[in-house]
């Protein structure tokens, strides 16, 4: 049975049909080659990352890349579950925020593309709870991608490096045990970090039929922000960018936590998820859907 006819005949009591509508939204997202290629991707990324680490410290020089690189890079070879620290610090500005960036960019507009948008609509959830089943679904993604960086991260940094304790940015010492809920904390505050992002290419995927035109979109809008936010004539406007406080995650290996850029981070998520979420709930419950 096709995923319309799926769809048009889910004739069920209204929360028993959302829910199973979510579930559906899960697997038609999760078994697309292109998810599976993008979180391929990032599971790759810090194998190359361990990998590089390893062989450039295989000749017995110091650890570390002096200094250079993401942020813990050159505590990699201490413990490698610095490894997850770099290797979300590594994938945050672009390819985590472009893989969210593609699904959620894809999620309105590639229903509308393939035609199976207005079967969609034909069941009695509406136009608002699909919207909001399409946004969760693109949240989830936001943690399933984060989640891979970090447990492909932990599990090279296990086999290529030693773990153990480990030594904060203020110099104190914690258990593994500590340093692995951190990382844990760290990897849901990137993940909240995206959130932004999923909202503007919720929105931007309510503006076109073609799913493409919304993907590139959205990316296109990513990297310009992320090229004002290096303009130093621009300061001014940085700290309303959605991504100027992203590698406030740091903070969380500070002892004490150091809970202000965090808390901006956050702040500012939630306000681009609101602005950006109810742009793309005014256009999607009055634009005509002909396909």
């Amino acid at each position: 049975m096709s995923r319309a006819e799926t769809v048009s005949a889910s004739v069920q009591p209204r929360p028993l049909w959302t829910l199973g509508l979510f579930r559906d939204e899960l697997r038609t997202t999760f078994r697309r080659w292109r998810t599976l290629a993008l979180l391929g991707v990032l599971a790759a990324v810090p194998v190359l990352v361990g990998t590089a680490v390893r062989i450039e410290t295989g000749d017995g020089s110091s650890g570390g890349g002096g200094g250079g690189g993401p942020a813990f890079v050159s505590q990699i070879t201490n413990n490698g579950l610095f490894l997850v620290f770099t290797a979300l610090a590594a994938t945050l500005p672009f390819f985590l925020p472009m893989a969210v960036g593609v699904v959620a960019g894809d999620a309105v507009a590639g229903e509308a593309g393939s035609g199976t948008l207005r079967y969609l609509l034909v069941a009695p959830a509406g136009r608002t709870r699909l919207l909001l089943t399409k946004y969760a679904t693109v949240m989830v993604f936001c943690l399933a991608a984060t989640l891979v960086v970090a447990v492909s991260a932990l599990a090279v940094g296990a086999l290529l490096f030693p773990l153990g304790d480990l030594t904060t940015i203020s110099g104190t010492r914690i258990t593994f045990g500590e340093g692995l809920v951190r990382a844990l904390l760290i990897a849901l505050v990137v993940a909240a970090s995206l959130l932004g992002v999923a909202a503007l290419g919720l929105f931007v995927s309510t503006l076109t039929d073609s799913g493409i035109a919304a993907m590139a979109t959205t990316v296109g809008l990513l990297i310009t922000v992320q090229i004002l936010d290096q303009i130093p004539q621009l300061h001014v406007l940085h700290p309303y960018l959605f991504s100027h406080h992203w590698l406030s995650f740091a903070d969380l290996m500070r002892e004490p936590v150091h809970w202000e850029d965090l808390t901006k981070n956050l702040g500012l998520q939630v306000l681009y998820a609101a602005v950006f979420g109810s742009a793309a709930w005014a256009r999607f419950t009055t634009r005509d859907v002909t396909a």
